[in-house]
């Protein structure tokens, strides 16, 4: 019951720069997900496609992880990461796949480990698993109420739920992804998640959000592990924590000649 994982990464964030490196409680965020798909007994590696030589010089100080450096034609925002995908499937050997994404670092490895058992349980019935946060609250479009009748006002938790993806686990097989191209094959099963583990970071309020969040359920009990403190980083003296990486002022990191 083993998986490759899959954890894409690009250089450039619209909305947060440099996002994927930037200090989080006291390391890069990325590794926050990275140790949590390295800890589950049912990950065989890890692999990390991206167009940043930071990134990949960061990602290559941990063992099972495979760096696969991003072509040209799959940079950029507007590239799906289906396609992505498809590309490291070309890459990675293996069967079935799981992959996530950095801006996920309150992702519990009991919680990951709990989504992979449940994948092959259902294959029977079922070509994918994606994980979903439930929502039973009154939502709208632009034409008007969506899941509730605002006549009658009934309560919330009476509501029929809705489910959000949240880009936190993604599984499929090698043959789903090739028969519909996506990683959300065409008999997918839900797998619902805490709303707070499943935070996802996208702008300078959730990154301050979840990193308070991971300060105060992560953190506590991982007080002896090394810490890295942002003034390090900013300072520029990365270097003496990560040899051969040097920090440059933008915020980026740059690959010491």
């Amino acid at each position: 019951m083993k998986i490759q994982a899959l954890l894409p990464m690009k250089d450039h964030s619209e909305r947060l720069p440099s996002k994927n490196i930037r200090p989080f409680a006291g390391q890069p965020l990325f590794f926050h997900v990275l140790k949590t798909l390295l800890q589950s007994p049912y990950v065989n590696t890890v692999t990390v496609n991206t167009d940043s030589r930071s990134i990949a010089a960061l990602a290559g100080r941990f063992s099972r992880v495979r760096i696969i450096c991003r072509p040209e034609a799959l940079c950029g925002d507007l590239v799906s990461m289906n396609d992505i995908i498809a590309h490291d499937l070309d890459c990675v050997p293996g069967e079935h796949f799981l992959q996530t994404h950095s801006t996920n670092p309150l992702l519990a490895v009991e919680t990951l480990n709990r989504a992979i058992e449940e994948y092959f349980s259902a294959l029977a019935g079922y070509d994918s698993l994606f994980s979903v946060t439930r929502l039973q609250t009154r939502l709208y479009s632009d034409s008007g109420p969506l899941n509730h009748d605002p006549t009658k006002l009934e309560r919330t938790q009476d509501l029929p739920p809705v489910f959000e993806e949240n880009s936190n686990i993604y599984l499929f097989s090698r043959d789903s992804f090739n028969t519909t191209g996506r990683r959300i094959g065409a008999r997918p099963k839900m797998f619902p998640m805490s709303r707070l583990e499943a935070m996802d970071i996208d702008e300078q309020d959730d990154f301050i959000l979840a990193e308070a969040l991971y300060k105060m359920k992560v953190a506590p009990s991982s007080r002896n592990q090394p810490h890295i403190s942002p003034d390090t980083l900013f300072a520029g003296k990365v270097s003496q924590t990560f040899p051969g990486i040097r920090f440059n002022e933008s915020p980026h990191y740059g690959v010491a000649p």
